[in-house]
């Protein structure tokens, strides 16, 4: 025992990740928060930037290029690479739907925290029950991540849990397939109000590259409220933390 705590304080030492007290260390490729301009493509007719993205995250009108990132999938080979540029700002998540439309030019907008009766009832200790409704797995694997040693989700009071009857909200991944509507309606009947739900990804906002399937919800805001959306495909775990502590009211 004794030989094990020494080589845990002397060899492994402190694991944890500072953040958010300190910076996040994001790999060199990690696209985060666009930049956009109007170039040739978008000089062409209003429809050009729409065809270039197949998933229809781009749009361009009068008042400029616009980047829907519910629909983004940040791909490394973005066919509207001329207008779109990606820096490393890791700051994603919005409180409202119509926050994630990026326009040229425009404030970046974030997270809000959670009313102040909610805040005091999950400031200091949040629980989700996650619901894979037909995802790849991508999203829950980056989810699993935050309850590892390097970024120890448990410190902010933040745990996913076995049963709704245990949970203070409902964590969705995936586009809702046909399949998983009703078992994700039951699990969010079965967790107790005051509740919120969080939409992770890109498929579960607005169906990511299954966008148009009959066999997939158009949203899950057409289903429940939601309260944070997280846009990625699939979402940094630092896109993530930053989502819920702002949420908590724990980062201004």
């Amino acid at each position: 025992m004794l030989r094990a705590l020494k080589e845990r304080l002397g060899i492994q030492g402190h694991r944890t990740m500072a953040y958010p007290d300190g910076p996040v260390v994001l790999p060199e490729r990690f696209r985060g928060y666009p930049t956009l301009q109007k170039d040739l493509l978008c000089h062409l007719d209003g429809e050009s930037c729409a065809a270039a993205c197949p998933f229809g995250a781009l749009s361009c009108s009068e008042n400029g290029l616009a980047l829907d990132l519910g629909k983004c999938l940040f791909c490394a080979d973005c066919p509207a690479s001329s207008c779109v540029g990606f820096g490393n700002d890791h700051r994603l998540a919005v409180s409202r739907r119509e926050d994630l439309l990026v326009q040229t030019n425009a404030e970046q907008k974030l997270a809000q925290p959670l009313s102040p009766d909610l805040r005091k009832l999950f400031g200091r200790s949040l629980k989700f029950r996650e619901v894979s409704a037909g995802g790849c797995n991508a999203c829950e694997a980056d989810s699993n991540v935050l309850t590892t040693i390097g970024w120890d989700l448990g410190r902010f009071g933040i745990q996913f849990v076995a049963s709704p009857r245990h949970a203070d909200g409902i964590w969705v991944t995936g586009p809702v397939s046909e399949n998983m509507r009703e078992a994700l309606l039951k699990t969010w009947e079965a967790i107790p109000a005051p509740k919120i739900v969080v939409a992770c990804g890109a498929c579960a906002i607005a169906g990511g590259p299954f966008s148009g399937s009959p066999q997939i919800s158009l949203s899950l805001d057409t289903l429940l409220p939601v309260d944070l959306y997280i846009p990625g495909c699939p979402p940094h775990p630092a896109t993530i933390l930053d989502g819920l502590l702002r949420l908590q009211g724990r980062l201004k």
